[in-house]
């Protein structure tokens, strides 16, 4: 008996955590410089900071198809291999299709890591704030729910955040794009400069700047003190910083958190389930499936951080199931997997630039420009709700221009020494609404290697956005036309769910019980010790990249676990 008890204690922690990515690690760094005993779970192997990089500081010569996926890639990946993020060198970073197995009503995008750190590794790094204008929209609209906050209760956990991530940028002072802690914003190129002071002369509201991006421009006291450097500008981010240069969990938040000695990570850990104590009306624990010895395993904590990714994590509350829950932990509102939510993308307009060929740029930038919604604003109505902003840049044909050239010789060397001409493109990132009806949900019969049950997605763009789409395009050539480009082309590539991996809203906050699962605390209206902080909680999308949102929000609910937790509320 003694032994059984001395057992439970070695696997009983303050809090655990599931997850290892953006949210996870902030969890994790919160929860243990707050004093608290932390457990990180995640299903990925390690991938230690700098050394487990392997291609990271690679040439081109080095590599065996310099990033291009093969033939046997694409069948052995058929869904991986749809979209862009998965390549010949980061694709150990991704679990593999045979493993990472799920079902599609309709097409859905699912990019799922295997590693420690998550998709806080290859993630794009575009940070910006939400606004009022997007706390309140639905609220004005009738869509959905309300949030349960307001920007006033996270602009300064975006502060706190940010001054430790390290994010560069450009003060605008607009009040849908609510201006950050910058450090430095990186330049704009001499094409982008004149585009800009064209864009806002001919459209008065509209404006474009530099990407607001979790690089380094330089680095200051709160990041050389975790060991980072500033970016040095190689473009290869999405394998991995040896600098620390981006935010990311190995680089970031794993160091302060392994400082205090409180934290224990331990990956290959596949959850199965938060398990719950119908007396105590409490989660005790978690359950795993060890990924190498296939060994379950139990955990106990008071507090329970849920970071797994919207999907991850509310795959893992379907499936704790109980007498007191028998359709997911803390699901009586019957919200849990509904009104999922991405951003739509893969449209917009290029063209080319004349002059300026005696200008170039330093260094691979690791980010472009940026223009902010301005639609929907200020009294003006569109035949859609909401807004999109655009992503894109300015840039210079390389060498491989010429690569389907007939041609040989020194004349042909002595063209392709020289850069090529400038062009600059613009590309949509617009708002999905909150639709019940677009869902995941868990298969009844068919389970993965660790005895999970499949996601199954039945979820699609609906007419606002298609509304919407048409505008993000013809916005797009209008601009690039007006500001002097040449042969300016539009282009629509479709965009599925999922493509854009900002998965959002499936465990979604508000302030009645009754129609969310979260209030706006991150805490479970039904489960007051379960803090779910990832893209699930998210109540409407916006049209900004979401992950600085995410940072502070988890922030601030482990700020507020550990103050309730010593309160003994929770």
């Amino acid at each position: 008996m003694n032994l059984n008890i001395d057992a439970i204690k070695d696997q009983t922690y303050d809090a655990i955590v599931i997850g290892s990515g953006v949210t996870g690690g902030w969890a994790a760094k919160e929860l243990t410089e707050k004093g608290l005993k932390v457990l990180m779970l995640e299903k990925g192997k390690n991938l230690e900071h700098v050394t487990g990089y392997e291609n990271a500081m690679k040439d081109p010569w080095e590599t065996q198809y310099n990033g291009r996926l093969t033939v046997a890639l694409k069948e052995s990946h058929p869904k991986l291999s749809r979209d862009y993020p998965f390549n010949e060198l980061s694709q150990n970073y991704w679990m593999n299709d045979s493993d990472s197995l799920y079902k599609e009503e309709k097409r859905f995008d699912w990019f799922r890591p295997d590693i420690v750190g998550g998709k806080s590794i290859m993630w794009g790094r575009q940070s910006y704030r939400l606004s009022d204008i997007d706390f309140e929209a639905n609220a004005k609209e009738g869509i959905a729910v309300d949030w349960p906050i307001r920007y006033k209760d996270l602009a300064p956990w975006y502060s706190y955040v940010e001054k430790h991530a390290g994010i560069s940028g450009e003060k605008l002072g607009l009040p849908q794009l609510p201006d950050s802690e910058f450090l430095p914003p990186f330049e704009m190129y001499c094409v982008e400069k004149e585009v800009r002071t064209r864009i806002e002369k001919n459209f008065p509201g509209r404006t474009m700047t530099i990407g607001r991006v979790a690089n380094l421009s330089e680095a200051q006291k709160a990041q050389l003190g975790v060991g980072r450097a500033a970016c040095q500008r190689r473009n290869k981010c999405a394998l991995g910083c040896p600098y620390g240069a981006y935010f990311s969990t190995q680089s970031c938040t794993l160091p302060p958190a392994m400082k205090t000695g409180r934290l224990t990570l331990r990956p290959d850990s596949v959850v199965k389930e938060v398990m719950y104590d119908e007396n105590k009306k409490k989660a005790t624990g978690v359950r795993i499936v060890d990924a190498k010895t296939m060994e379950t395993k139990e955990y106990y904590a008071k507090i329970i951080f849920v970071c797994a990714s919207a999907l991850g994590s509310t795959a893992v509350l379907l499936n704790s199931t109980s007498n007191r829950f028998p359709n997911g932990l803390g699901n009586d509102s019957e919200q849990l997997g509904h009104n999922l939510m991405d951003h739509h993308f893969r449209i917009g307009a290029s063209g080319d630039w004349e002059g300026d060929l005696d200008k170039y740029y330093y260094g691979r930038r690791p980010t472009g420009i940026y223009v902010p919604r301005y639609r929907n604003l200020n009294g003006e109505k569109r035949d859609y709700l909401r807004g999109f902003g655009y992503q894109g840049g300015g840039s210079r044909g390389g060498w491989n221009r010429s690569v389907n050239e007939l041609s040989f010789g020194a004349d042909l060397k002595n063209e392709l020494v020289r850069p090529g001409e400038w062009r600059m493109n613009l590309g949509g990132f617009g708002e999905t609404l909150p639709y019940y009806e677009n869902k995941m949900y868990l298969h009844k019969t068919e389970k993965d290697k660790w005895g999970n049950p499949l996601v199954v997605f039945d979820a699609e763009l609906k007419e606002n956005e298609h509304k919407m789409r048409k505008d993000m395009m013809n916005d797009a050539i209008e601009m690039l036309e007006k500001a002097g480009l040449k042969n300016v082309t539009g282009s629509d590539r479709k965009s599925y769910l999922g493509m854009a991996i900002h998965e959002m809203g499936t465990a979604r906050m508000g302030r009645d019980p009754k129609t969310s699962v979260l209030n706006g605390n991150n805490q479970m209206h039904d489960v007051k010790n379960v803090f779910v902080t990832d893209g699930a909680c998210m109540t409407s999308a916006s049209c900004v990249n979401p992950s600085l949102t995410y940072m502070a929000l988890t922030a601030r609910a482990a700020d507020f676990a550990v103050k309730e937790l010593k309160k003994k509320n929770i």
